[in-house]
């Protein structure tokens, strides 16, 4: 007998009968069909009249749904209805499919939702759990018109995005003094004791203790000092807490010391955990935690995980997924015609800290990516390893954005930053040259922007230095010179509460220095709670910080604790950030503000106030998907028995891809946690769930445009269409 068979056997819960006899007293036309139906073929032939039916009154859903029309101006004139015909048809066309479910190691999973209703129905049985239920039995209302969405009305959204605090707050930034001071005081006391040792840091014997605190004072403002005494054992993290992490984390954490997972904390950023709750900010500080305390999924899969992204499974002289060669096993990630991503070896290959649901811990896992700093500064073979690297950039037609990133860009020494953005100016320079000896239509792209992706600003803004902006100030007055036109630290704020003085004064500093600074949000569950992203959205708007991307949580089980799951991502779209819209009259005002970083923050303003609204809503919430890139384009095409969502991704078409992308086909994504255990995980964190019902309703979305001012400026000249490095399968 075959597992799904065995399945068919198992009787439904109690709670899971209790919601299916309420979908059936709701829909009683349902309940006829599927009475009446004596297999599962029939159970389907039955409910396929109804999404008929429905589509013969609605045309332009059934157009939606077969592709006739498409595009994010059609998904916005869909009805809420239409939402649940579109995936009911789905559910019934894909009937009986099997997944490989990297959630379950590679299991498989089926989905034919029709058939486990029906035999529910029938005899009491199927194996499907309350959570599939209560999916179903929301999809049902929706397609009858039983629920609506209401989107949420101005002084709603503002109600909730006042119930996150900002670390620039007062209240917030005086308890963020207690941590510092508390965490400072054990530093000294060990180091008196010689249980950390520093030639750098150290005390005289014939100080005082007033005398040790204030040199200790002065040593938190030092890069260095943090990364030195950075915590790397739960239990020297539980003594800085105050020993307020209960026993349970503890021995999460200890599981995870054993699995070999890697642990550091500096000690900058762990003055932003609360020891105790802000009275009425129960929670504050969540979002920032579930960066650094590890969950039990992590730990139980950390050896196990697989790489997310597969074009970042490189094979010397082979092509990756997006069908790119790449000059080197590790520096250079690649996926689109446009953009390469470098990683220098250098301590830019190490980050300020780890985060938990890190799109990297696939590297963290092999070893690739690790905190021994020491062993991480360049070798002898970097420099000429980099001009490798350049000469590959500067022969390639399309390339005209590089980030450099790592780890974190800016872990990179000031001396090893200059010498890798001095290799980049040449490069840029060199592809100029060259377009000279080009006739037109067959020059190659030129370099227009140059990023640097680091999360040091929130992690460990002590790094950013009246050096450091000299160097980037430099780089950017001459690069504008041989045409490079966007300059922009890509930076990864999770949480308002993440913004405090010294992170707000780095930024000003970068601001300073000519770099716009853009944010890109993880969308843990955590910060998924409700006016959460559009407080953070504010701000960052406020500090001069323009929002890039929201991204869904990426990963299987290993990230499942921190996964939101897509619909809310859509619901925080439609629901919360739509709050931040301008009309696309105004996008000029958008477009002029990378020319003019160190007035960020009043051209900001400038445009908040024009258009009265609290933030500018510059991101696009989307996934991160295998292969086929950023994209929010899906449809929910099946549900497992206990209620998890099956999506099937297409590519953003508003963007410029390889070639491959026509043979890739689309992407499917089973998540890690049904819609409902979802809501208990909110529920737990003190959410009212009856504030988010309508995420039931979010089965299919669309990819927002991209916003004008992250658009690449237009060549005086027409590109070559011919693509270097790149093999295609298909290719004669």
């Amino acid at each position: 007998m075959t597992k799904f068979k065995k399945l068919d056997k198992v009787s439904i819960s109690i709670p899971a009968k209790k919601v299916l006899n309420q979908l059936l007293i709701e829909n009683t036309e349902i309940e006829s069909i599927l009475k009446k139906a004596s297999n599962k073929d029939e159970a389907l032939y039955g409910m396929k009249s109804i999404v008929t039916e429905y589509f013969n009154n609605n045309p332009e859903a059934h157009k939606f749904y077969t592709n006739e029309i498409s595009g994010r101006k059609a998904f916005e004139k869909l009805k809420w209805s239409d939402y649940a015909a579109i995936t009911l048809a789905d559910y019934i066309n894909n009937a009986g499919r099997k997944f490989e479910d990297l959630n379950l190691n590679g299991k498989i999973t089926g989905s034919n939702p029709i058939k486990f209703l029906w035999i529910a129905i029938k005899y009491g049985r199927g194996g499907a759990t309350v959570d599939f239920f209560k999916d179903m039995l929301h999809l049902f209302r929706q397609l009858k018109g039983k629920s609506e969405r209401t989107i949420p009305e101005i002084p709603q959204i503002e109600e909730w995005m006042e119930r996150h605090p900002c670390g620039t707050d007062s209240e917030i930034a005086e308890i963020r003094k207690e941590n510092r001071d508390r965490i400072l005081k054990i530093i000294i006391r060990k180091i008196d004791k010689g249980e950390l040792k520093s030639k750098k840091y150290t005390f005289d014997s014939t100080l005082s203790k007033e005398q040790k605190f204030l040199m200790a004072l002065e040593w938190w403002n030092e890069k260095s000092f943090h990364l030195k005494f950075a915590i790397k054992s739960p239990d020297l993290l539980n003594e800085m807490l105050d020993g307020s992490l209960s026993p349970k984390t503890m021995r999460v954490l200890e599981h995870a010391k054993e699995a070999g997972i890697p642990f550091f904390v500096n000690p900058y950023y762990l003055s932003l955990l609360n020891v105790n709750d802000p009275e009425g900010k129960t929670g504050s500080d969540l979002a920032i935690r579930d960066y650094v305390i590890y969950s039990k999924e992590l730990i139980d899969e950390f050896g196990s995980i697989v790489a997310w992204e597969k074009e970042d499974i490189v094979e010397p002289g082979k092509p990756n997924a997006a069908g790119w060669i790449l000059p080197s096993l590790h520096n250079v990630h690649r996926r689109y015609p446009e953009v390469a991503i470098l990683i220098p070896d250098t301590v830019g290959r190490a980050c300020g800290g780890l985060c938990v649901s890190c799109q990297r811990m696939y590297d963290f896992q092999s070893g690739h990516l690790n905190f021994n700093l020491e062993k991480l500064k360049p070798k002898e073979s970097w420099p000429s390893k980099l001009d490798r690297l350049m000469e590959y950039f500067e022969e390639d037609s399309q390339l005209r954005d590089v980030l450099i990133t790592g780890g974190d860009a800016l872990m990179s020494s000031d001396k090893s930053l200059e010498k890798i953005l001095e290799s980049v100016y040449i490069m840029a320079k060199k592809k100029k040259a060259l377009n000279d000896t080009l006739p037109d239509g067959k020059k190659h792209a030129e370099i227009l922007r140059i990023r640097l992706g680091s999360r040091l600003p929130v992690y460990l803004p002590q790094r950013v230095t009246p050096e450091l902006i000299k160097i980037l100030a430099d780089f950017r007055d001459k690069a504008s010179k041989i045409g490079i036109k966007q300059f922009v630290i890509q930076t990864h704020f999770e949480s308002a509460m993440e913004i405090t003085p010294e992170s707000k004064k780095c930024i000003e500093m970068l601001l300073s220095a000519g770099w716009m600074i853009t944010n890109q949000l993880v969308f843990t569950a955590a910060a998924s709670r409700r006016g959460h992203t559009a407080k953070l959205r504010k701000a960052l708007n406020d500090i001069g910080v323009l929002t890039y991307y929201t991204f869904t949580v990426k990963g299987y089980k290993e990230n499942s604790h921190n996964f939101a799951t897509n619909a809310r991502a859509c619901q925080e779209q439609l629901e919360e950030k739509i709050l931040g819209t301008i009309h696309s009259t105004e996008y000029n005002d958008l477009i002029q503000l990378p020319s003019d970083a160190p007035n960020m923050v009043n051209k900001i303003n400038e445009i908040r106030k024009k258009n009265n609204i609290p933030f500018l809503a510059t991101d696009r919430n989307v996934m991160n998907l295998p292969g086929v890139g950023k994209s929010s384009t899906f449809r929910t095409i099946g549900i497992s028995r206990d209620g998890r969502r099956i999506l099937e991704f297409d590519h953003d078409h508003n963007r410029t891809h390889s070639p491959i992308i026509n043979d890739l086909g689309k992407v499917i994504v089973i998540e890690s946690k049904s819609i409902s255990k979802y809501l208990r995980q909110l529920e737990n964190m003190g959410e009212d769930v009856a504030e988010y019902n309508s995420i039931y309703g979010y089965t299919i979305g669309e990819t927002e445009e991209r916003m004008p001012i992250y658009e690449y400026p237009k060549y005086e000249y027409s590109l070559t269409k011919e693509m270097t490095n790149l093999e295609l399968d298909n290719e004669d």
